[in-house]
């Protein structure tokens, strides 16, 4: 069996971050989203990964390299023009060949056993499998229709969803697959969508099985998300203080905390997780927090929050709350006269003053 990632959304939802780093890179509990994904996979046994990108030597294939440091084979196929979730499978489909392949979405994360999932396909061999979970808002998904623990029929983002039941962002798939999408027809969106190629397997009288998902599941493509799914991580962090503490600090709760960084006079209270050679001064550092590698945070308090690698943060009045900082970034306080914000901003950015 064959894995496929789809790696090359714009990450539209993300900007301004996404305008400098790939959605799927982007990281949650200071690991890419995308590496969560992988190893679930190689837990499942699979080695051989087909990962689709926008172009060729994209980001995200200069970050994850040819697979050998994930013990597995990576090949990138370029889709320039993504036309749909099909239409990524039809454009992979000469690595795939007549192989079963799990399609697993790069920017979600799920914690349920892919190695189950993959365990029962191979058992009871349908021509595909999906995962359900209830959504509140089921109008913005493929919605399956079931109907005596059978799926009966699949809609994309319908306007009147006849059930809560939202497919996940994982597929498993036979052959089969590629002659329905051959059969496809663009939807009313322009795209060539997955759900319509698994209900014509449905129409044609074969298996279509379905898991529910009993752990979470998050489609990480907007910042409230990230940050939920940052959370839901963390919940599981295990400790490990591997910093220098000095002066009067606290380190509380399940706190893991990487080699080089420096805790000088201030408090760190888990679940949190802070990379290497990091300095957090005078400072604190709350819950749900992750904090990225070669950061420094002096005279300041967060929580809840992703800090990206390589920022300073000093001086802020307020404490920094359900935030999502870039790469690079500088956030300080000057006490010129007269007071004033001064702000440099990128596109879709997003700004709030208390």
């Amino acid at each position: 069996m064959k894995a496929l990632i789809l790696a090359g959304g714009k990450g539209t939802r993300l900007r301004p971050l996404t305008f400098s780093i790939a959605k799927q890179l982007v990281p949650v509990a200071n690991k890419p989203v995308i590496e969560y994904g992988i190893h679930a996979i190689l837990e499942a046994g699979i080695k051989d990964f087909g990962i689709i990108v926008l172009e060729p030597d994209s980001e995200i294939e200069r970050a994850l390299g040819d697979g050998s440091r994930f013990g597995a084979k990576f090949t990138y196929i370029p889709q320039p023009n993504p036309l749909g979730l099909a239409h990524a499978v039809k454009t992979a489909h000469p690595y795939l060949g007549d192989d079963d392949f799990i399609m697993y979405l790069g920017d979600n994360l799920i914690k349920s056993s892919i190695a189950e999932l993959v365990g029962e396909f191979q058992q009871h061999r349908p021509a595909a499998t999906i995962l359900l979970t209830a959504v509140p808002n089921p109008q913005d998904f493929g919605v399956a229709q079931m109907q005596d623990g059978k799926v009966l029929h699949l809609d994309e983002k319908p306007k009147e969803p006849k059930s809560n039941l939202a497919l996940v962002g994982v597929y498993l798939f036979d052959k089969g697959i590629h002659d329905s999408i051959a059969k496809l027809q663009p939807s009313a969106r322009g795209e060539y969508e997955i759900t319509d190629a698994i209900q014509s397997l449905i129409d044609d009288g074969l298996t279509v099985r379905s898991h529910i998902v009993t752990g979470w599941w998050k489609d990480t493509g907007t910042v409230e998300a990230m940050l939920d799914a940052n959370r839901l991580i963390l919940e599981d962090v295990e400790t490990k203080n591997d910093a220098v503490c000095e002066g009067k600090s606290k380190i509380e709760g399940r706190v893991c905390i990487g080699k080089g960084t420096r805790i000088i006079n201030s408090t760190v209270r888990g679940p949190a997780i802070i990379g290497e050679n990091c300095t957090i001064e005078d400072a604190f550092v709350g819950p749900f927090t992750s904090i990225d590698s070669g950061t420094k945070l002096v005279r300041s308090e967060i929580e809840h929050s992703i800090v990206l690698a390589d920022c300073s943060i000093s001086d802020v009045p307020d404490r920094i709350e359900g935030s999502l900082i870039g790469r690079g970034v500088s956030v300080q306080r000057s006490d010129t006269r007269p007071r004033s914000v001064r702000l440099v901003l990128g596109d879709s950015s997003s700004v709030v003053l208390t």
